[in-house]
């Protein structure tokens, strides 16, 4: 399974989907994603899948868990329907293109985990994520190298059910978020207004 997935995030580098970088250190930076996951999440969600990172590599690492990658662009979820069906995971990964505030009130309370790397800000990740968790649930999110958790204030955060739980300096560097009581039903808002209008701001 090692060397088709290495095969198919070469594919995505070249495509443009993964962005700069070695395609092997970025496929490192998503396994890095599992130290920080429940030992076997039932359902989890990759927001902002882009060309797989860390969705597929994640997958591959968890093979009882569903998974949904979510991406807005359909060239982006072409590429990750047909790299799913390639590697005989259509029974288990599901590949949706659509926004996340959307996909957010169309599947709340359903997820275990949710993970993002490079989706958005940290009011806009959070405010997309936490609907979609169980209580319990948490949510993993790359970080710039030498994160303090700051990006995350605990008043912000808290409004949306969540709780920081976990900071990783790095490198890499992460957080995790765990949903300590239910997010308000009133969120996500609508689409585009999460990132219009922040919850919260991030300390420079």
């Amino acid at each position: 399974m090692g060397d088709a997935l290495d095969a198919v995030l070469e594919r995505s580098r070249a495509l443009g989907f993964l962005g700069p970088g070695d395609a092997a250190e970025q496929r490192r930076h998503a396994e890095a994603f599992g130290a920080l996951l429940p030992d076997a999440p039932a359902v989890a969600v990759d927001l902002g899948s882009g060309g797989g990172l860390p969705g597929l590599v994640l997958a591959a690492a968890l093979p009882r868990t569903r998974w949904v990658l979510l991406d807005a662009m359909t060239k982006r979820t072409s590429f990750l329907d047909e790299v799913v069906h390639e590697l005989g995971w259509q029974d288990r990964v599901e590949v949706v293109t659509g926004r996340a505030e959307e996909l957010a009130r169309e599947r709340r309370a359903t997820a275990d985990v949710v993970v993002a790397r490079g989706f958005g800000p940290p009011a806009v990740t959070a405010e997309c994520a936490a609907p979609l968790l169980r209580l319990g649930g948490v949510l993993v999110v790359s970080e710039p190298p030498g994160s303090t958790g700051r990006r995350w204030p605990a008043e912000g955060v808290a409004e949306l059910g969540l709780v920081l739980d976990r900071v990783v300096a790095g490198p890499p560097a992460f957080v995790r978020l765990q949903a300590t009581v239910p997010c308000p039903g009133r969120y996500p808002r609508r689409t585009g207004v999460p990132a219009k209008r922040p919850l919260f701001h991030v300390e420079p």
